[in-house]
């Protein structure tokens, strides 16, 4: 089935063409969630209820952009929501999906630092650079969906971004002045 015909089955009430549709969309909605929580355990929560919120208001889906739009854009909100009421002590967890264990490579530790090194990078952004990254890189939204879902225009979506990728340029590279002391 295609997506218009999945989605009229959903709308009808058919729970395996919905689990057909999101499924097309879901890691790509991890992904997204992930991102924006900085953790496993909150992106299962965060994808658990924008999948939920997706289901009970797919009546208010419009049909103006894709669906796979629409499910990021829910899945983003329900990320920030578990990121606004997560308590401040909160950590980012190392158990990141994506490791590869055991083949060439990386080593598995140095993998889960730089994960860590990453998500502490993304979690300093401000929130809405880190969403306008987020939704562009990882989720790849065209500029024009990111703008959508944040109510701005095109144009502050590429300077957000812009200052994003600027500002983790900046968080991720190692400090010079450790380095000179080395020599």
């Amino acid at each position: 089935m295609n997506e218009a015909e999945l989605i009229a089955a959903c709308r009808s009430g058919d729970h395996r063409a919905f689990a057909d549709l999101v499924g097309r969309y879901r890691t790509n909605a991890w992904h997204v969630c992930l991102q924006i929580t900085g953790n496993t355990h909150d992106a299962e929560d965060a994808l658990q209820d924008a999948v939920t919120a997706a289901w009970q208001n797919l009546h208010r889906f419009r049909g103006e952009a894709r669906f796979n739009t629409w499910l990021h854009r829910i899945a983003t909100n329900a990320a920030l929501a578990v990121v606004r009421r997560r308590k401040p002590v909160d950590s980012l967890d190392a158990d990141e999906p994506g490791i590869d264990l055991g083949h060439d490579g990386p080593r598995f530790d140095d993998q889960v630092t730089t994960s860590q090194v990453v998500l502490q990078a993304l979690a300093a952004l401000p929130e809405d650079f880190r969403v306008a990254i987020v939704l562009a890189e990882f989720a790849d939204l065209p500029y024009a969906d990111i703008a959508e879902h944040q109510g701005v225009s095109v144009a502050t979506v590429k300077t957000r971004i812009h200052r994003a990728r600027k500002q983790l340029a900046t968080l991720l590279v190692p400090n010079s002045d450790a380095l000179d002391s080395g020599n």
